[in-house]
């Protein structure tokens, strides 16, 4: 009887010892194999992969979800942050949250990287491709994750305004300066664009698209402050340098 104990012990710890092995098993050879990412503009699908999936621990289906769910996210800098959503125990989607960013300053040499409202919410030693330079702000001390401090707060939602309608109309811009009355001038390459106050912005800027092949190989600096949309023939002066 005693023997025939022992042996259903055997066999219950044989069957418990294959149980863990295969799950083992299971648990080490789910990989992911197919990472797509959606929502990045400021990196690259590569660079997001880079950066979450460094080891051979992190593409393990079970560890990632584990860590997904109950670790802290990486900080990535202009990232608010991330979801990875499991497609099938091989593949996930990595949806990116980016950080609102409308332009920087520059301030005791790092970049300020401030949103729609003001707010600076990054600070970087490297300057963000697409994302215009803003000079000419007068600012005292400036804090991350507080209001950029500025005499003129009606500044950024012509900032906001005047970065949409560039980017909408495909128009690479690297510098907007304000004066001390406010009047913006654009900064592409060897061009200047003198845009004077906003008013009838929408017009200007579309004006200035239509005479962008125009401006091509030249240097020197296009007024458009005289734009009025009531006018039916345009003219306006440009100054090559």
């Amino acid at each position: 009887m005693n023997d025939l104990k022992k042996s259903r012990r055997k066999i219950k710890f044989g069957i418990t010892a294959a149980v863990v092995l295969l799950g083992t098993a299971i648990f080490l050879s789910l990989q992911i194999r197919d990472i797509t990412v959606s929502g990045n503009k400021k990196y690259t699908s590569e660079q997001i992969v880079d950066i979450l999936f460094k080891g051979s621990w992190d593409r393990n289906a079970v560890f990632c979800l584990y860590k997904d769910r109950f670790k802290k996210h990486e900080q990535i800098p202009f990232v608010e942050d991330y979801k990875i959503v499991f497609l099938s125990p091989v593949r996930v989607e990595v949806i990116v949250y980016e950080k609102s960013v409308v332009g920087y300053v520059s301030y005791m040499g790092s970049y300020m990287y401030f949103d729609k409202d003001g707010i600076v919410v990054e600070s970087s030693s490297g300057k963000l491709e697409g994302v215009p330079w803003i000079t000419g702000l007068q600012f005292g001390h400036i804090a991350l994750h507080q209001p950029l401090p500025v005499e003129k707060g009606k500044i950024f939602n012509e900032i906001l305004n005047l970065t949409q309608l560039l980017s909408t109309m495909a128009i690479p811009v690297d510098q907007i300066r304000y004066d001390s009355r406010g009047d913006a001038t654009l900064v592409m390459g060897d061009i200047r664009v003198f845009l004077g106050s906003y008013d009838q912005m929408n017009g200007k800027i579309s004006e200035l698209k239509d005479q962008l092949p125009v401006l091509e190989g030249l240097s020197g600096t296009l007024y458009l402050d005289t734009y009025d949309e009531a006018e039916t023939v345009t003219s306006y002066r440009f100054v090559k340098n």
